[in-house]
């Protein structure tokens, strides 16, 4: 049975990381960087209808988006989409949904997704969410999804399991170690990488709040009675303007002693740079991630390029560099340089406005 099931997609980031091919009108979740023909969000969706009816999904993301989520995903009604007035992390984003879904139906069971992200081997992740949500159904235990490291990342947040079961009880969370301890942790063989996709029943994650988040809790309980009536707007801006912006792991992961995780190996990344989007890329003989027209390299190494369709590049002489043009604005940048583009995007503002932003 299906019925019960509900999907929540996290979609309201701007994804300044992957500027300036992501914009505040039109920001990562929306666009084809990886040149499969489907946006992040239309791919996350995918994902789960195998799993969860297009009647049960919610999407929560920024006012500002909710066109464009109905542009990517038709299949949802425009009442499946939650609209947040300002972005404030993920305990609120996921008490909005869940507060929303308590009202709905006080049985759901939820599965709690970022919108953004790459998974290669499907079916090994669908088999493990099923896994998942018949653990949360028959526990009331807040699920979590941990992925085997590859490599000491310094920009992930690991998940410490008790023991080698299938699904373990979580010790810690660790929010982005840095390089030594990231070596120590994959060492260690007991850390795994925080996906950021939950499972839970709503009633189970509702407490949670009550517990650990009483201010959310408080606020969100408004916005839960105040559903389908003329005053759901103005709660809804109440509730965003006064909650402390806090992260879910932060918030109540990390604090409750019901935590558990499924750990698994499925092809995972949240490609949250464009040093992520090299490493997946298909790369030519030179180790270039480049588009296959209208790109002409020479003494070009191990960079990344990106253009407008129709465009034409001829690039020589770099070595591990990050190209990115499109209509109004072009990069480039040292790919050991790409935590940068912040201070880029501030510059900019600053001098000439958000117009390129």
């Amino acid at each position: 049975m299906t019925g019960n099931k509900y999907c929540v997609i996290m979609a309201g980031g701007i994804g300044t990381r992957f500027w300036p091919m992501s914009r505040q009108s039109r920001p990562k979740q929306f666009l084809d960087i990886l040149g499969t023909g489907k946006s992040f969000i239309r791919h996350t969706f995918e994902r789960f209808e195998k799993l969860i009816p297009a009647e049960n999904f919610l999407v929560v993301t920024n006012r500002r988006y909710k066109e464009l989520v109905l542009e990517h995903l038709p299949e949802l009604r425009p009442e499946q989409i939650l609209c947040e007035p300002a972005g404030r992390n993920t305990a609120p984003c996921i008490a909005y949904a869940a507060y929303t879904l308590l009202k709905r139906d006080p049985e759901a069971e939820m599965v709690v997704t970022p919108s953004d992200h790459l998974i290669l081997n499907e079916e090994d992740f669908r088999a493990i969410i099923r896994e998942c949500m018949d653990f949360a159904a028959a526990n009331d235990a807040l699920m979590t999804v941990g992925i085997k490291p590859t490599r000491p990342e310094t920009g992930y947040g690991y998940i410490q399991v008790s023991d080698d079961s299938r699904i373990s009880k979580v010790k810690c969370f660790t929010e982005k170690p840095d390089l030594e301890l990231a070596r120590t942790f994959l060492q260690c063989g007991e850390f795994f990488w925080n996906s950021g996709i939950f499972i839970w029943k709503v009633r189970t994650i509702v407490e949670a709040f009550e517990r650990y988040l009483p201010e959310h809790h408080a606020l969100f309980s408004g916005v839960m009675r105040a559903a389908g009536t003329d005053a759901e707007r103005n709660i809804v801006e109440m509730a965003f303007a006064e909650c402390r912006a806090i992260s879910i792991d932060y918030g109540i992961m990390e604090k409750a002693d019901n935590v558990y995780v499924r750990c698994g190996e499925f092809g995972w990344s949240d490609v949250g740079t464009w040093g992520s989007v090299y490493q997946h890329a298909r790369k030519d003989r030179y180790a270039n991630a480049a588009p296959a027209e209208g790109c002409y390299l020479y003494d070009t190494r191990s960079s990344i390029v990106s253009l407008p369709k129709g465009k034409i590049a001829a690039i020589s002489g770099l070595k591990e560099y990050i190209v990115v043009d499109t209509e109004d604005v072009l990069m480039i940048c040292p790919r050991a340089e790409e935590q940068n583009i912040k201070k880029f995007i501030d510059e900019v503002k600053y001098n000439d406005g958000e117009a390129h932003i």
